[in-house]
């Protein structure tokens, strides 16, 4: 049967389009379902902030009556507008193996934002830079928590339907293993030592006692740190505090520091325990009360821990701070926190552009690797 794309607009349309991951990965090992009030957080435009200065729709692929893919086109515009740029967005895209589904998907968003006036199309992306982002095209594990994950057939449909490759983004990987081999804690060490005397460099701890003054800080030193990086848009307060929020259910005050330099704020990085580990064990599901999910993540989170594996989400350093080690000092502590918490096994770090030399340098010298690649693609309209 011929593909047809519809736009989002019943209950029912709602329900499926909701729906349609569970459908598309019921049977893919690597697969991560989210739970069903983050996904509903995600999409409601009252609950997810971003939507406050985006604008879109969301379409359905239909084969008859059996719903093939999904995608979402989307004018963010805080990203026009702090990049100086006119383009358009595409995101949740989902699809079966088929040529025809996902070219229909893709020129349906395309169409989209060329009808409100833009000139190309860029993605994927749910919603923002803060979120989920990127087509994942090297290295299909199951995803770290907030990372997106898709099948290996993704690239060739997405590049079947015209697109190029914009950008790509990188995830480290490193093992408690591989880091006692090369010894990567004595040689972070014996780097930072150095640099931070010369630079006037301090690390310091979160303070537990201080818990809402420190979050204050974070948000203060994130909009400034990120704000040079491709593809990033500054933050909204309701923005800096829904991820806060977020951040704290998993938040760990161990693995969290800050830097100065010569006393004044200049960096800050963040690592939380793999709360994917969880979910994936939970298995939320349509259907399944989430109470029920809950209950399940708790006993793999505090009765019988499962979670091995730790992300570094976010590290940044202000501008004037940068070329002084601070960002090698933030790694060296952030690493040995976890190296000293005997439950962390392996740490994430990512995901990092393939255009931050100095990041990407420091990662794979101290024995990190490259082991997942997204990518964001572009098309003109």
């Amino acid at each position: 049967m011929a593909v047809d794309v519809r736009k989002v607009e019943s209950a029912q349309d709602r329900q499926v389009f909701f729906e349609f991951p569970w459908k598309l990965y019921r049977n893919d090992p690597n697969w991560v379902p989210p739970l069903l009030s983050m996904r509903h957080d995600l999409l409601n435009r009252q609950k997810n902030p971003s939507w406050e200065y985006m604008e879109g729709d969301h379409f359905i692929a239909w084969r008859g009556a059996e719903a093939v893919g999904t995608i979402t086109a989307f004018i963010n515009h805080r990203h026009n507008e702090f990049h100086d740029e006119h383009i358009g967005w595409f995101g949740t895209f989902e699809t079966i193996d088929d040529q025809e589904v996902a070219s229909a998907l893709l020129s349906t968003a395309a169409a989209w934002v060329k009808a409100q006036g833009y000139e190309a199309i860029r993605g994927p992306q749910s919603f923002t830079t803060h979120e989920e982002c990127g087509l994942l095209v090297d290295g299909f594990l199951r995803p770290v928590i907030l990372m997106p994950y898709n099948p290996p057939y993704y690239q060739k449909l997405v590049e079947g339907a015209g697109f190029t490759k914009a950008m790509d983004v990188y995830s480290f990987h490193l093992s408690r293993q591989r880091a006692m081999e090369v010894g990567t804690g004595d040689r972070l060490e014996r780097l930072t030592k150095a640099v931070m005397k010369r630079n006037k460099v301090t690390i310091r701890p979160f303070d537990r006692h201080r818990r809402k003054e420190e979050f204050k800080l974070f948000k203060e030193i994130y909009n400034a740190a990120w704000e040079k990086n491709w593809g990033f848009v500054p933050m909204t307060p309701r923005e800096l505090d829904a991820l806060v929020n977020s951040l704290g259910t998993f938040f760990n005050p161990d693995f969290a520091f800050f830097a100065d330099v010569d006393g004044q704020p200049a960096g800050f990085v963040l690592a939380i325990p793999d709360f994917n580990q969880v979910l994936q064990a939970a298995g939320p599901r349509p259907g399944t009360p989430e109470v029920v999910t809950l209950l399940k993540a708790a006993w793999h989170w505090k009765i019988r821990p499962i979670m091995d594996w730790a992300r570094i989400p976010l590290m940044g350093v202000k501008t004037e701070f940068r070329n002084k080690g601070v960002d090698a000092a933030l790694y060296h502590h952030v690493l040995q926190a976890l190296l000293n918490d005997p439950m962390v096994q392996h740490s994430d770090s990512g995901w990092i552009l393939e255009v931050n030399k100095d990041m990407v340098s420091i990662a794979l010298s101290f024995g990190s690797t490259i082991y997942k690649t997204h990518r964001f693609y572009e098309q003109k309209c």
